[in-house]
């Protein structure tokens, strides 16, 4: 089993205070978004190119927690809560046209035009939210890679969430366990101490409702549109969008020559549940030229 890492004894110790050391560790800067405003946070600034990672729907800059540290000695990491998500306000249309608009703003701010094109890393619906970045604001994407999206026409899992509300103690860790494991993470010893921590809180803060805004196929019609290269990493064992194989298909017949990569023995949220593998994947594919696609 992979391990996650010297954090992990910390982590499980203290969860909220190993939250607010990494939180204290990056620039925290604010960008017009609606009426309010989004929050992006970026660690290792000057150690390589910048890139994007978005998290997934519910979630925050935190569905990146286990990687922030080894990847930011490579990139520049630009991490936003996305519109309506964490800390960050409502985008001005709840659509992928008010959600793109306030990202490309916010990277003009944030990136500068000496950070952009740039490259782009989204994790379920965070791909399809960078999939129409990509494709409405061109002048904004190098590349993209999508982790474990929905979208693409595919056959969806069969999560399986319990009720939380009501629930205290015992009861209530154990049923918030269970439904990481029911969508997020395949193994329980995944579902750490941390991974419970952290995914209410994410889930209550969320009020955009994104699951119109990618089933049933909403990145694979965007696909074409798309001028930069796609590419891919899925975990083998991904519940929500299952059959990795099936996804490799839908995505090259838009794109022939995108890269697939498998985490082994991962479930959806694969750079949590096998951070080391899915990192590994990332860099290589970042370390290859872009191509353009035919």
């Amino acid at each position: 089993m992979e391990q996650a890492g010297s954090a992990g004894a910390a982590i499980n110790m203290d969860p909220q205070a190993f939250l607010d050391a990494l939180d204290s560790q990056a620039r925290r800067a604010q960008t017009p978004c609606g009426d309010g405003t989004m929050v992006w946070r970026i660690w290792g600034e000057g150690r390589g190119q910048p890139l994007v990672l978005a998290h997934g729907a519910q979630g925050s800059w935190t569905h990146w927690v286990r990687n922030i540290e080894r990847l930011s000695r490579h990139r520049t990491l630009i991490v936003p809560d996305l519109p309506g998500h964490g800390d960050s306000a409502m985008p001005s249309s709840e659509d992928h046209a008010g959600i793109s608009a306030a990202l490309a703003q916010g990277l003009h701010i944030v990136a500068g035009s000496q950070g952009l094109p740039i490259d782009l890393c989204g994790f379920s619906f965070g791909g399809v939210a960078l999939a129409h970045l990509a494709a409405l604001h061109p002048d904004v994407a190098r590349r993209l890679v999508i982790v474990g999206c929905g979208g693409l026409g595919t056959p969806m899992g069969n999560p399986r969430l319990g009720r939380i509300s009501g629930l205290a103690g015992e009861a209530r860790r154990a049923a918030l366990k269970a439904n990481l494991l029911g969508l997020m993470l395949h193994h329980p010893e995944s579902a750490d101490e941390l991974a419970i921590h952290m995914l209410l809180p994410t889930a209550k803060a969320a009020r955009l409702h994104a699951s119109p805004l990618v089933v049933p196929d909403r990145l694979v019609r965007i696909l074409p549109d798309i001028r930069v290269a796609v590419d891919a990493i899925w975990g083998a064992l991904d519940l929500p969008h299952p059959d990795p194989a099936a996804q490799k298909a839908v995505l090259r017949a838009v794109q022939p020559d995108a890269e697939f990569r498998i985490i082994d023995d991962a479930g959806h949220w694969a750079m949590y549940e096998r951070p080391q593998a899915f990192e590994a994947a990332l860099l290589d594919i970042l370390a290859r030229p872009p191509r353009t696609p035919g």
